[in-house]
């Protein structure tokens, strides 16, 4: 393996990279477009609840049951409503989310030491949402039993209300968030779309890149010289990985700097595992390279591999874990699974190379076989 060789082979390839305004674009604009729109478009909070409210009864404890959802910062009051029949048009047009109905005579029952029931529509569109919004209508509506409760414990056994609220809550919950403590869905998105935008950005790079030379022909000149297949591969992806690798940093940084995600771990061992996560990515891209001759179906056929898998078995959105069998067997196939927990750990949780090493061992393994594959699969004779 002649080392002048490959660098030749390299600086060709970085020099029709940086020459070509579209390609320098995909190569290095893109991947950070991607880290906005996803990073801005993917955050999986759900707070200011568009709402609104009728009430029934008009009492003091209808008001104080509605002020409630009015404080929260989840909630977003859109105004009273004065007939049940206004609920279905605002909910099917989107301006509201959740409807609270407060039925009449509601505070005189409660007063009596009846049950009272409170309707709640909440627009079922997305499931996840609408259990999150359900959970917090039934935390809110936990919170006032509770205080009628202890006001009721204390008027009936004539002690204080403290004494009254130890009985009524006799275990007191304390929970505490690790690793997220103000539970942003950010912190953990961003993470990942590292994973995301690396996954998509330099197998399309690479893919792209070869095949382009079968376009314009200028790879019969590799098919006639005395670069051999080693010197040939190596050359060729060294610029992508470089690029790539790049992007890693710049990915880092705006993770940290733009979106203000924590990075609790150690750099070189992140910057480590990135780059055998891009040796993977760029391995995939030449074997789509090698199997196509137009730059339509390598970019076809590279979105289909990366992006679908990645979506759905990577924990980008669903945890691995939360997935069946199958999917979880089809998640282990794929690097996006083992970069997804490499990126979270350093980030979030501050682990290293001791709990993800065996990630770690799985990405390059991946990386080796491509690179088998694609030895395999390249050959210095042109295929009619």
């Amino acid at each position: 393996m002649n080392i002048r060789r490959i660098a030749a082979v390299a600086s060709k390839e970085w020099r029709e990279t940086v020459r070509d305004r579209m390609f320098f674009s995909l190569a290095f604009v893109l991947p950070i477009l991607w880290m906005l729109v996803f990073g801005y478009g993917l955050i999986l909070d759900v707070e200011n609840i568009p709402y609104a409210a009728l009430d029934g009864d008009q009492s003091a404890r209808s008001r104080d049951y509605l002020y409630r959802f009015q404080q929260s910062r989840y909630f977003d009051f859109k105004g009273a409503l004065t007939d049940e029949r206004e609920v279905e048009p605002l909910l099917a047009s989107g301006r509201i989310r959740a409807a609270i109905i407060i039925p009449e005579k509601f505070g005189e029952r409660l007063n009596a030491g009846r049950m009272v029931g409170v309707q709640t529509l909440i627009d079922g569109t997305f499931p996840l949402r609408t259990d999150i919004t359900k959970g917090y209508v039934i935390a809110i509506n936990s919170a006032f039993n509770e205080e009628r409760l202890v006001d009721y414990i204390s008027r009936k056994s004539g002690i204080s209300r403290v004494q009254a609220e130890h009985r009524a809550r006799p275990i007191k919950l304390d929970v505490r968030y690790l690793y997220n403590e103000e539970v942003r869905s950010s912190w953990s998105m961003v993470p990942a779309l590292v994973m995301f935008t690396l996954m998509l950005s330099s197998p399309l790079l690479t893919a792209l890149g070869i095949v382009r030379e079968k376009e314009t022909g200028s790879i019969y000149n590799i098919y006639s010289s005395t670069v051999t297949k080693v010197e040939f591969l190596v050359g060729k992806l060294l610029p992508y990985a470089l690029i790539s690798s790049l992007n890693t940093v710049v990915l880092w940084i705006m993770a940290t700097r733009w979106f203000n995600v924590p990075f609790r771990g150690n750099l070189l061992f992140f910057l480590a595992a990135s780059l055998v996560f891009v040796l993977c990515g760029t391995g995939l891209g030449l074997l789509v390279s090698l199997l196509v001759r137009t730059q339509i179906a390598a970019l076809i056929i590279t979105i289909i591999i990366t992006m679908v898998p990645t979506i759905l078995f990577s924990g980008l959105i669903v945890p691995v874990s939360s997935l069946g069998p199958g999917s979880q067997f089809q998640a282990h196939l794929f690097p996006g699974m083992y970069y997804t927990n490499i990126v979270r750990g350093t980030f979030l949780k501050g682990i290293g190379p001791e709990v993800l090493w065996m990630d770690v061992l799985a990405l390059a393994l991946y990386a080796v076989i491509l690179r088998f594959v694609g030895y395999g699969l390249f050959t210095k004779r042109p295929r009619s």
